[in-house]
């Protein structure tokens, strides 16, 4: 398994150019790329376990969304949707010079995946949605609405990591070194010797003003996508029922449906057991 390495691609917005971050694992020249996309206020880093065990299959890209981790923050904030996203995602799959990707995509990063999926000429050829489909509950959207965009501050990185643990505590149970990992990369030292979260609080702004207090509903989009489909749900999430589940098991991709018992909004594959799940599907011929 090689190290990580670090990049950025130039991708473009309506307020301008801005600097997407990723970083990459396995061999560069492997021509089977696995792009791996975290959830709303999550980075890439999410993913170093998953991408050191597929490595050796797979040339591992993981990027930060923008507004996320390294890359930069968005001028005008209300284009932090699920297009512009996208968009970035094209511009880095034509930097990584490959004509098709599987894609793991969590919660937002699954919407995302969805989104290109769906669309003819599509560059992924085998999706994983982890935790997320074409409807969005309510109540789910109404948590996560409770803490995202806060801009906490800590005055040392044990506090940072009690309070994540706290608004990620359906993740499920983690060791001490998972959630350090955790905590670790998704906040940065301050000037002051504080500690904060590296994602703009202003990717808050568009995802409130979609809070009407009704499922999201994107069935269309899911219907749409051809290639093989697996979802991972974590058996205790409120943000991707089990009907919903058996329902994407029954239309459009038709997919293979995968539960994590002791998980709720989102398994986060630190694990031997939940990347074995994914590794099965993505390897299957």
């Amino acid at each position: 398994m090689s190290e990580m390495r670090q990049h950025t691609v130039q991708c473009l917005s309506p307020g301008g150019l801005h600097r997407m971050a990723y970083v990459e694992w396995g061999d560069p020249h492997n021509p089977r790329v696995l792009v791996c996309v975290h959830g709303l206020t999550r980075n890439a880093r999410d993913f170093d376990y998953l991408a050191k065990t597929l490595s050796g299959h797979y040339r591992v890209v993981c990027p930060d969304v923008v507004g996320r981790g390294r890359s930069n923050w968005l001028r005008i904030k209300d284009n932090y949707q699920v297009h512009q996203y996208a968009a970035d995602m094209v511009t880095l799959i034509a930097r990584l010079n490959v004509d098709e990707v599987h894609w793991v995509g969590t919660s937002m990063g699954g919407m995302i995946g969805m989104a290109l999926a769906a669309q003819a000429d599509t560059p992924i050829t085998r999706l994983v949605l982890n935790d997320v489909g074409p409807v969005i509950s309510a109540a789910a959207v109404k948590r996560i609405g409770e803490y995202v965009g806060l801009a906490p501050q800590f005055a040392r990185i044990k506090e940072a990591e009690q309070y994540v643990r706290l608004v990620s505590a359906t993740f499920g149970k983690l060791t001490d070194a998972q959630w350090k990992h955790l905590t670790e990369h998704v906040t940065r030292q301050k000037a002051d010797g504080g500690y904060e979260f590296v994602y703009d609080p202003g990717i808050a702004e568009p995802f409130r003003k979609a809070m009407d207090g009704e499922d999201v509903l994107l069935w269309p989009l899911y219907d749409a996508i051809r290639c093989p489909t697996l979802v991972v749900r974590g058996a205790e999430s409120d943000l991707l029922t089990h009907e919903t589940c058996l329902e994407m098991g029954l239309r459009g991709p038709k997919a293979t449906i995968a539960e994590i018992p002791g998980v709720g909004h989102a398994p986060m594959f630190l694990d031997e057991a939940q990347v074995a799940v994914v590794r099965e599907f993505l390897l299957s011929k």
